[in-house]
């Protein structure tokens, strides 16, 4: 086992705790920051630390000693009205991050991203990686803000001797999702019988968050200095995803299909209802046009130089129903 000294933002995520037991698993010895513990880190080898990416004095303290950082904490709400949140969460908090791992005198930082902040490229062209961003090419606070904090983190390359990787997911889905992600719900939804539709518009990358956690722990070990690596797998349409769900949960492939028109002119109505409600609505004006975007990332890079292989999506589906009824039993 290493003694070297691993730390982790996020960790109560879906992506971080995914991480968190890829660096496990390897015998990384890791410490966890967190704001509250959620009690599910029960049995597990980690050292946690009270700390908040917004709080720069108690990352000063959780990055003491370490060799490397993973920040994977953020804030992904799509709702209006939490801009101001998003953006001290994901931009300030990414600075502060920084600047603690800069005092620390920490070897490498890797930085969770997201394929969000790529302009999508016209006629379905194949996409890799960047490194310009502009947020004002962007649309959506979450999207501007990990855009503006990844140009950040890329900016202090090399700064103090600190060596900096970012990892880029598309839309990610798997296991270990306890918050409930909106792709989590739409799955829990299908399951209950509560989604008894499919559409047949738009398409999206969609990511195990597994391979997501093999490939950003590469990253910390052989990523290349200065360098992004997508974390995608292949696109596929809302329909093919649906119908793969259906077969994955054993449920019947539904009949109706919604258009874009349909969907599109509800969808103000969907978000005043869940606004109301105080919850992420399924589908927004945003996510629609989302689904309508280009979503034909390439993870050739990360295969090349990461050795990165994502599982097939029916497997991701499989196991995701699995661990929902494990885990959520009644």
């Amino acid at each position: 086992m290493s003694e070297k000294i691993y730390a982790l933002t996020g960790a109560t995520g879906h992506v971080g705790f995914a991480l968190l037991k890829e660096m496990l698993a390897n015998g990384d010895k890791t410490r966890i920051i967190l704001r509250k513990d959620p009690g599910y880190f029960e049995g597990m080898d980690v050292e946690k630390v009270k700390g908040d990416v917004t709080d720069y004095d108690s990352l000063l303290k959780a990055f003491e000693g370490c060799e490397v950082v993973y920040h994977v904490a953020g804030c992904v709400e799509i709702k209006e009205g939490y801009e101001d949140m998003i953006y001290k969460i994901n931009v300030e908090g990414t600075k502060n991050v920084v600047k603690a791992c800069l005092a620390c005198g920490v070897k490498r930082l890797v930085y969770m991203s997201s394929v969000d902040t790529y302009v999508p490229l016209p006629d379905n062209q194949v996409m890799t990686e960047v490194y310009d961003y502009d947020p004002d090419k962007l649309e959506g606070a979450y999207a501007k803000t990990k855009a503006e904090a990844t140009k950040y983190v890329l900016d202090n390359q090399g700064n103090n001797g600190m060596d900096v990787v970012v990892v880029q997911p598309a839309a990610c889905m798997g296991p270990y999702d306890f918050k409930i992600s909106s792709v989590g719900s739409m799955i829990r939804m299908f399951m209950g019988g509560k989604f008894p539709i499919t559409l047949t518009f738009g398409g999206y990358n969609f990511v195990d968050v597994r391979d997501v956690a093999l490939l950003t722990r590469a990253a910390a070990f052989k990523g290349i200095p200065g360098s992004c690596y997508i974390a995608c797998n292949q696109m596929c349409t809302v329909d093919e995803f649906i119908r793969l769900l259906a077969k994955a949960a054993g449920n019947k492939e539904p009949k109706i299909g919604i258009g874009y028109k349909l969907c599109y002119t509800f969808a103000p109505l969907m978000e005043a209802y869940y606004k109301a409600a105080d919850k992420t609505p399924l589908f927004t004006r945003y996510s629609i046009r989302k689904l309508c975007s280009n979503c034909n990332f390439s993870y050739e890079k990360a295969a090349k130089e990461l050795d990165y292989k994502p599982r097939p999506l029916l497997e991701s589906l499989k196991d995701t129903v699995a661990w929902i009824k494990e885990n959520e039993k009644k």
